[in-house]
């Protein structure tokens, strides 16, 4: 059954305040809201209540320990920052009407806004990842710059897989076939889930998403999408909502679109690609490009050798959960490297092919699991503390980086380790989030630990 907001093709994303968004609200003939904002995994949490509850109290309060919930649903028995106590008590989450759009997918008219959170006091919580990617935001906006990002998005649909045990599955298209072989780019592989796309474009357009490519990416029913660049944090709004989005829409397919990291092992993995550039607010140009000669400015490249100094620091933020190390590897067609190069996808770091005004860095690293807002601050993060320490990068490869080796940490306790020893990255993204996000993952990695593999079964079972 399609929803009545979809049949009404609801206006875009955003109004500036709760008068507009009363108005918006009875124009649409919203019945619910669901008040939400992103975890440390960027799992949608929050409250789901009528729009005459929310029009009164348009403030919603949840416990601090949101932010220090597992992807497994468990807590960290130290939360390190946090006592027990302090971890259960209340905080505020103030609604960004910016973010206000309609839930195409819902059965009753209903409508979804992000929260900001806050202390009772009035101060961000540290630990909420769309406060972290605001304070490094902050830091850019006092020098007068505004950075500009687009994220590339690479996700699976699978068959529906009920039971962990069994390995996925490609799903069957229109042509009764599941997909066999590599199908890069093409438009007939895309084709064969006609109706799913149609309904991901609607949906997409109902919420304001800007969708700018969709292309067949090289693995089984592995698809891409891209955005159109701007603001860090609109971008990671979006893709934010992109991500319930192709779920939402995949279930109603009868089959999952899933944005692990390496959800089958003889595929290629899924990346969440970062496109970076930043403008002079006080000039409106590229800060990358000399607006006279259009040839790349110093500060390009002390942006680009942050990236690479700070890269392995990051891991543990570009990517995630022990599964985002199988991207990670040699021979995996993703880059395992710090290296910076023109055209290059072997590098890390990739300056693609552009004019002076669109010069840009497309950071290669993060794998599609991670989260939009602590990915895009981190890695721009990385690039400010090149800016502001105008560091030099070593010179761009035109060779295949990965024959120079693997230079990124391979696991998620060696990545958890460089990122809380990286004192200046600390300092920008909060000592009080750093430690939460350390503890959460420490917790993660440890349940995983107590998982045997059938590999483990199978090789060391009558062999050892």
């Amino acid at each position: 059954m399609k929803s009545k907001a979809k049949k009404s093709k609801a206006a875009a994303r955003g109004v500036a305040n709760l008068e507009e968004a009363t108005a918006w609200l009875a124009r649409q003939g919203i019945e619910e809201i669901e008040c939400m904002a992103a975890d440390l995994a960027g799992v949608a949490r929050g409250k789901i209540m009528p729009v005459r509850k929310f029009l009164g109290a348009p403030q919603m309060n949840l416990p601090l320990a949101v932010f220090y919930q597992t992807i497994t649903g468990d807590f960290p028995e130290d939360m390190g920052p946090v006592s027990a106590v302090q971890s259960d008590t209340d905080i505020f989450l103030n609604p960004d009407f910016a973010t206000l759009a309609v839930v195409p997918w819902a059965q009753d008219p209903t409508a979804q806004v992000i929260h900001d959170a806050f202390h009772p006091d009035g101060r961000p919580v540290e630990e909420s990842p769309r406060q972290v990617l605001r304070r490094v935001l902050a830091l850019y906006r006092e020098r007068g710059w505004q950075p500009v990002v687009a994220p590339e998005m690479e996700f699976y649909l699978v068959d529906k897989n009920t039971d962990p045990d069994y390995p996925l599955k490609p799903p069957i298209g229109r042509s009764g076939r599941p997909e066999t072989g590599r199908q890069g780019y093409s438009i007939s592989a895309v084709n064969e889930f006609d109706a799913l796309f149609e309904d991901m474009y609607e949906y997409s357009e109902a919420q304001g998403l800007e969708i700018d490519t969709l292309i067949h990416e090289s693995g089984v029913a592995q698809m891409e999408i891209n955005l159109r660049h701007g603001d860090p944090l609109e971008l990671a709004d979006q893709v934010f909502m992109f991500k319930r989005t192709i779920r939402e829409v995949a279930l109603e397919h009868n089959i999952y679109a899933t944005f692990m990291a390496k959800p089958m092992a003889a595929e290629p993995g899924s990346a969440m690609h970062i496109h970076q550039s930043i403008i002079d607010t006080a000039t409106g140009e590229n800060l990358f490009s000399d607006p006279k000669t259009g040839e790349a400015t110093p500060a390009f490249y002390a942006f680009i050798a942050g990236q690479q100094k700070y890269l392995p620091a990051i891991m543990a933020i570009l990517a995630p959960y022990v599964n985002s190390y199988r991207r990670i590897a040699k021979g995996s067609g993703a880059p395992v490297n710090t290296q910076w190069g023109y055209d290059n996808r072997t590098c890390g770091l990739r300056v693609p092919p552009s004019d002076a005004a669109n010069r840009r860095v497309e950071n290669r690293i993060p794998s599609s699991d991670a989260n939009p807002y602590l990915a895009i601050a981190a890695s721009l993060a990385a690039g400010y503390l090149g800016l502001s320490g105008a560091l030099s990068p070593s010179a761009p490869v035109d060779i295949d980086a990965s024959a120079l080796g693997v230079q990124l940490p391979r696991s998620l306790s060696e990545s958890l380790r460089l990122f809380t020893e990286a004192r200046p990255l600390v300092e920008i993204l909060g000592g009080t989030f750093v430690q939460a996000y350390d503890r959460v993952k420490q917790t993660e990695y440890e349940i995983f630990m107590q998982t045997i593999s059938p590999w483990e079964r199978e090789f060391l079972l009558l062999n050892v």
